[in-house]
């Protein structure tokens, strides 16, 4: 089923070998674990927080932009669209890592986080200008994604030891879901919903300039910090270390294009990719659009922000301390993948039939949408890490860094599908919406005139 053995010659190191000057009396094949490798994970995984942010900035407050900005359904839903879409030339990123390494890979990302976070920042009158540099910014936003959700794993395997390598792993792969996530919490705090969406007693009624000065005020901050981090990445992110920690991290793998045609040709690595990258990617579209689906079921915008967060927050949460567990007992991958995957699909199943609730008949509350939700992100963005390990287990000496490379595009396609459906709906939807509406307007404006008359 795929495992064919590799030849010499198809394989290269994935550290250098240290020159002789630096081997002093040490062997060869020595390992150390140095210190700076928290430095290293702590800024690849904020600038993935970061990009998770951003990302997700338009879903949670959708009801604002569309009163700030004039955006439409659709244009929320492309928004969120452009991260998928960033991963169509994921073969470049690939071999840039493969073949530059992980800092001018990072460099690259950092940049064009920093130049998609100015394009959205550009104070213009002209909304309809405006509203296209946005897209641009999410675009090359989008374009940060193949990197920042590919290498975690080949940083782990680089800076740290065998029995940190899980944890590590879950840390830098889960953290673009927790930006994700705080974007659900910051964007409904920050900028004040629109009247129609509180669902209180008192109305209150926003003016859209001050809107959107909020939301300005929420790009301008995220501009700041990731402009920091770049240049905390640019003065200091080395691609490995000195010394590898660990034997594998020294061994040989195959070259890049040996490393594509193998995991093509092998069935095993596609099912469990298939696996991983159909629930990840459905679920990942899902909530970014989580207050779009479910304004039709009178839940508000803030509401919706809190659902999104702490599903995906249980899920890092959970997700880690997995890791930290599959660290210490080996052997036991799939058999806890099942049980989340299981675990997800009984709480979807509970979703749909609350939001159905005229169907089922079933009690539709805050608690219940809550709860299900939450289990949705814990089950399924726990098993992200988890995923990733039996990735590397099974295509070994495939570079960790194409392996996921290859996965986190196929889930990030089952994405773009998701929303490219929710796009075309709402865009049929709108357009039934519109050739409905004449002629019940001239029903009523009829009678309200018969009316009158009467009256009369």
């Amino acid at each position: 089923m795929g495992a064919v053995e590799s030849t010499e010659g198809e394989r290269e190191p994935l550290l250098a070998p240290r020159p002789p000057e630096e081997q002093g009396a040490q062997p060869v094949n020595s390992s150390r674990v140095y210190g700076r490798r928290w430095v290293v994970l702590t800024l690849f995984s904020v600038l993935g927080f970061l990009q998770g942010m951003v990302w997700n900035t338009w879903g949670p407050i959708q009801n604002s932009a569309k009163h700030a900005f004039g955006f439409s359904t659709t244009d929320i839903a492309v928004l969120v669209l452009w991260g998928p879409v960033g991963y169509i030339p994921w073969l470049l990123f690939m071999w840039l890592m493969d073949k530059k390494g992980l800092r001018v890979s990072l460099l690259l990302t950092a940049f064009l986080m920093v130049l998609g976070s100015v394009l959205r920042s550009v104070p213009l009158t002209d909304l309809q200008l405006r509203r296209w540099l946005i897209h641009g910014g999410q675009l090359l936003n989008g374009l940060a994604g193949p990197t920042l959700m590919s290498a975690g794993p080949l940083l782990s395997t680089t800076w740290f030891a065998p029995d940190q390598r899980a944890t590590a792993t879950a840390v830098a792969s889960l953290v673009g879901y927790l930006g994700a996530a705080c974007s659900f919490l910051i964007g409904p705090l920050a900028v004040p919903a629109p009247n129609d969406t509180q669902i209180v007693n008192t109305i209150t009624h926003w003016d859209p300039g001050h809107i959107r000065d909020r939301i300005q005020l929420v790009l301008y901050t995220e501009l700041g910090v990731i402009a920091v981090f770049f240049v905390a990445v640019l003065l200091y992110f080395p691609s490995r270390p000195p010394r590898p920690p660990s034997v594998a991290a020294a061994s040989q793998r195959l070259s890049y294009r040996s490393s594509i045609c193998r995991l093509l040709s092998n069935m095993r690595f596609l099912m469990i990719a298939l696996a991983y990258s159909v629930p990840t990617g459905v679920v990942a579209g899902w909530s970014g659009v989580l207050d779009m689906i479910l304004t039709p079921v009178r839940v508000s915008q803030v509401d919706a922000g809190w659902i999104g967060f702490w599903s995906i927050l249980g899920g890092c949460v959970f997700g880690v301390a997995m890791a930290r567990f599959a660290d210490s007992i080996r052997g036991m991958l799939k058999l806890i993948l099942v049980l989340m995957l299981a675990g997800a699909s009984l709480a979807a199943t509970w979703f749909t039939l609350t939001c159905l609730t005229r169907l089922t008949h079933l009690p539709s509350t805050k608690a219940t949408l809550y709860t299900s939700c939450i289990l949705v992100g814990i089950f399924i963005n726990s098993s992200v890490p988890i995923f990733f390990e039996l990735f590397i287990e099974t295509v070994y000496p495939v570079p960790e860094g194409i392996t996921c490379g290859v996965v986190t595009f196929l889930s990030n396609l089952f994405t773009g599908l998701l929303l490219f459906f929710l796009t075309f709906y709402f865009t049929v939807k709108k357009s039934g919406v519109h050739e409905l509406t004449s002629p019940t307007q001239c029903k009523m404006s009829n009678m309200s005139n018969v009316s009158a008359e009467e009256g009369l």
